[in-house]
C-alpha cells in the first residue's frame, strides 16, 4: 500500500520546510546548533503536522547518526532494550538518534531508563510532544534537554507546500492537473496550520477528480467539500483546549466583544457547550461583578436555556450573553476581597469567632465576662450598628475594596454616611 502523500513529500533538508522560520531561518539558535553537529538533547513542542518529525530525520541524516523513532503511546520496554543493544552493533558506531514521540505518554520509569545512555551521549534523545512539556515531562528529562518550540504554520507558508504537492503529483501520475483559483489559499486556511493535513487535502482532492489518464481538476467546491471541518485546532484534554478557553474568558474580560464571539464560535464548533457556559458564568461573577450584578441571574438564565435547547440553537443565547459580560463594566473586588480572606485562613490566622456572634447562650466557667453581648442591627437606626464581626486575629482586616464602577462607588457612599452617624 503507498504511504500518504506527506510522507512521499517530506522534506530532505532544512531549506525545504516550510514555517518554524523563528528556529530554522539562517542565524536562528536551532539552525545554528544542527550546523555545528553538536546535537543536544532536545524536546520538540507544538501542534501535530508542523515539521517536528521531519527535522528530527534531517537531524540525523546530516550528523550521520542512525535514526529510530518510537511512539510514547505504543512502546514498551523491550522496545527500548531492543534499541539499547543496537548500540553494541554496527548500526550504534556514530550514536543514535532517537526520536520519541509523544514523550508525555512515557511513563516515569520508562523515561528514567533512557537517562543512562542520554548522559553518557550514546543515544541523542529529540521528544516531541503536542502538550507543554514543564507539565507532562519529567524534570529528569527536562533538565537535560534543551526545549524549542514549534508553531502552526502560517497560511503563506502553507500556500507553498500546497501548491508543491500538486506538482509533485502531476508528475507522479503522469496527468496534467489543472487548480482553480483560490483552491490552494482554501486548503491552506482551513489546515489550521497543519502541514500534514494540507498534505492530505491535495491528495483526497486529486483522487476525487481523477478518471483513468484524463486530465484532473480541482475546483474550490471540493477543496471546501474536503475541508469544511478543518478549519481549527481543538483537543479537550489538551493545551488547545485550555489556550482556547483562556482566550475566551481574556477576551470578555479586556470588554472586546468581536474576540469572545470568535472565541465562543470556536469553542462550539468542537460541539463544547459545556466549556463555554462555565467560562461564561465564572467571568460573569469574576470580571462583571458588582460593578453589574443583575448580570449574574441574566447569564445563568442565558445558561439555562443553551442546555435546555442545545446545539445549534444554544449559540444564540450564549452569543448574548457572551456580548453582554464583554460590553458591561468590570470589577473584580469580589474576586479580590475571596483571595484576600482565604490567604488569611490558610495562613492559620482567622480562627475562632467573636463571642457575640457564636450560636450558644451560656458562658463556660473560664469566661470572665459573661452574656453574649449580640446588638440586632434591626434595633438600630439604620438598620447599623457599631460591633466586631471579625475574629480578633484579623479584627482590623480589609478584604473589600469597593471599585471604581458607578454601582459600588453608590454603595460606599451609602454606608460612608450611615457609619459617620
Amino acid at each position: 500500500m503507498r504511504s500518504p502523500l506527506a510522507d512521499r513529500l517530506r522534506p530532505e533538508s532544512i531549506d525545504e520546510i516550510v514555517g518554524q522560520h523563528h528556529l530554522l531561518d539562517p542565524g536562528r539558535p536551532l539552525r545554528n546548533i544542527i550546523s555545528s553537529g553538536q546535537i543536544p538533547n532536545m524536546v520538540f513542542y507544538g501542534p501535530s503536522g508542523v515539521g517536528k518529525t521531519t527535522l528530527a530525520s534531517i537531524i540525523a541524516k546530516q550528523t550521520n547518526r542512525t535514526f529510530r523513532k518510537l511512539n510514547g503511546t505504543t512502546a514498551s520496554t523491550a522496545d527500548i532494550k531492543e534499541l539499547f543493544a543496537e548500540l553494541e552493533g554496527f548500526t550504534g558506531i556514530n550514536g543514535i538518534l532517537l526520536y520519541l514521540d509523544e514523550i508525555q505518554y512515557f511513563n516515569k520509569k520508562q523515561q528514567q531508563t533512557l537517562l543512562e545512555y542520554i548522559e553518557n551521549g550514546s543515544i541523542t534523545l529529540i521528544a516531541s510532544t503536542t502538550e507543554n512539556p514543564y507539565f507532562y515531562v519529567y524534570s529528569a528529562i527536562l533538565s537535560r534537554s534543551t526545549v524549542f518550540e514549534f508553531k502552526p504554520v502560517e497560511k503563506d507558508d502553507v500556500i507553498m507546500a500546497v501548491e508543491r504537492a500538486y506538482k509533485f503529483m502531476e508528475k507522479e501520475l503522469g496527468v496534467e492537473i489543472t487548480v482553480e483559483d483560490g483552491v490552494a489559499a482554501h486548503i491552506a486556511y482551513s489546515c489550521g496550520g497543519d502541514v500534514r493535513k494540507s498534505m492530505n487535502a491535495v491528495e483526497l482532492s486529486v483522487i476525487c477528480g481523477k478518471n483513468g489518464n484524463d486530465p484532473i481538476s480541482i475546483t474550490l467546491e471540493t477543496a471546501a467539500q474536503l475541508t469544511q471541518k478543518s478549519a481549527f485546532r481543538y483537543d479537550r484534554e489538551g493545551d488547545e483546549h485550555y489556550d482556547l478557553l483562556s482566550a475566551f474568558q481574556k477576551s470578555m474580560r479586556g470588554s472586546d466583544p468581536d474576540a469572545a464571539v470568535l472565541y465562543l464560535a470556536r469553542i462550539l464548533a468542537a460541539n463544547d457547550l459545556p466549556s463555554a457556559c462555565r467560562r461564561l458564568m465564572v467571568c460573569a461573577c469574576e470580571d462583571v461583578g458588582l460593578a453589574n450584578p443583575q448580570i449574574i441571574p441574566i447569564v445563568k438564565a442565558a445558561v439555562d436555556i443553551a442546555m435546555m435547547v442545545g446545539l445549534p440553537e444554544a449559540r444564540l443565547p450564549l452569543a448574548d450573553a457572551v456580548i453582554l459580560v464583554a460590553q458591561s463594566p468590570k470589577s473584580n473586588s469580589a474576586y479580590n476581597a475571596i483571595a484576600r480572606a482565604m490567604s488569611d485562613i490558610e495562613a492559620g490566622r482567622a480562627g475562632g469567632f467573636p463571642r457575640q456572634l457564636q450560636n450558644k447562650h451560656y458562658d463556660g466557667a473560664d469566661a470572665k465576662v459573661k452574656g453574649q453581648f449580640y446588638l440586632y442591627p434591626h434595633d438600630y437606626p439604620d438598620h447599623w450598628v457599631s460591633q466586631q464581626y471579625l475574629p480578633d486575629g484579623v479584627k482590623n482586616a480589609r478584604y473589600y475594596e469597593p471599585g471604581e464602577n458607578k454601582t459600588e462607588q453608590a454603595y460606599k457612599a451609602y454606608w460612608e454616611k450611615i457609619k459617620k452617624r
